[in-house]
């Protein structure tokens, strides 16, 4: 019986290429593609894939957010999160949203389908390179709330909208932002969110 993929990846022709790379495989189906977060949980309660390829970084939510949300929704489907770089933070940010493999987009054709017949026997398959990088990794100083308005600040939003998003007035979402200035002593919003993104807290 092959195993059946889901791939989530904004940039088409790569997309195509991940298809096109697995369908290659006797014993891997991909049974959707898409290229944007908040499609991946809908087309996965439709196709039923055992294992999701899921870029880290999508349109409408992030890679991340989207796995802990398919792993809540469905459970016997397991995520591979791919990157494109090495940052210090994002492995453990994805062990904590019980995603099963963590991947560089430059790996090995062959690692990713490897990988994608580990995880579907229940196994773990991480990039050595971001393994090491977790060793560096440093505790963040922001709440889980803070993180989620420094997020929405890196996707552009202004305050009124995260606001909106998160239901929180205007004035304490910009308490939030100059909290989360201060505390990661950044020069306004755009350093912090630098210095979040470098840290690997937010994607």
């Amino acid at each position: 019986m092959s195993v059946r993929v889901l791939i989530a990846e904004d940039v088409s022709m790569l997309r195509g290429a991940l298809v096109a790379l697995l369908e290659m495989e006797w014993d891997l189906e991909v049974v959707a593609a898409v290229g944007r977060g908040d499609t991946i949980v809908p087309t996965a309660l439709r196709t039923q894939p055992d294992v999701a390829v899921i870029d880290i970084s999508l349109p409408g939510i992030d890679g991340l957010s989207a796995a802990t949300e398919l792993h809540r929704e469905l459970p016997s489907c397991r995520t591979i999160m791919l990157t494109g770089l090495s940052r210090p933070g994002t492995l453990r940010r994805a062990l904590e949203a019980r995603v099963s493999g963590f991947l560089l987009k430059d790996s090995e054709p062959h690692r990713l389908a490897n990988a994608v017949r580990a995880v579907a026997a229940g196994q773990r398959a991480i990039d050595p390179e971001l393994a090491l990088s977790a060793w560096d990794v440093q505790d963040t100083p922001l709440t889980r709330r803070e993180l989620e308005v420094l997020r929405l600040a890196a996707q552009g939003a202004e305050a009124e909208e995260i606001a909106g998003r998160l239901y929180l007035s205007k004035g304490t979402v910009r308490n939030y932002l100059t909290s989360i200035v201060t505390k990661l002593n950044a020069r306004n919003r755009v350093d912090a969110i630098r210095i979040a993104e470098q840290a690997g807290w937010i994607p």
